[in-house]
């Protein structure tokens, strides 16, 4: 099933260069998978359709796909904003990308696979739960409620 993107934090889409996500990438030591880079520099901030997940015997919502480029007075929806709040209370190695509707983060885990990460849901209690061994599967898996 084809992802649609819809407006989220702003009203249109705000693409950005791929040249913006190195210094992403630098800081956190990681190769970004193509998948995301590709798409998070045509849908930063947008949400999903379908937007349905399975995690842990249930599903879930991708609410909406953080953002390289921080919004002023929505710095919180920002990639290196969520990073800096989440890495003091997880295992090196595990990346935000995108948000759920509770306040929950979906994430790379780049502990196992340094070249292939998985994607993994940190809830609000800081639970890590496998979602898909890679960000393809993730997006192949997404579907209706």
């Amino acid at each position: 099933m084809a992802i649609r993107w819809k407006p989220y934090l702003r009203d249109e889409s705000h693409p950005i260069d791929a040249d913006r996500l190195q210094p992403v990438e630098q800081a956190w030591g990681v190769r970004l998978p193509d998948a995301y880079k590709q798409l998070v520099c045509c849908y930063q901030g947008m949400a999903p359709e379908p937007c349905v997940f399975d995690v842990d015997g249930a599903e879930d919502v991708f609410n909406d796909l953080l953002t390289i480029t921080p919004i002023e007075g929505r710095e919180s929806y920002s990639v290196m904003r969520v990073h800096e709040v989440l890495a003091p209370h997880l295992p090196p190695g595990i990346f935000p990308f995108g948000r759920t509707p509770g306040g929950e983060y979906l994430c790379f885990d780049f502990r196992d696979a340094p070249d292939s990460p998985r994607v993994v849901l940190v809830t609000s209690d800081l639970s890590i739960y496998p979602v898909a061994n890679s960000f393809q599967e993730f997006l192949e898996g997404l579907h209706d409620g």
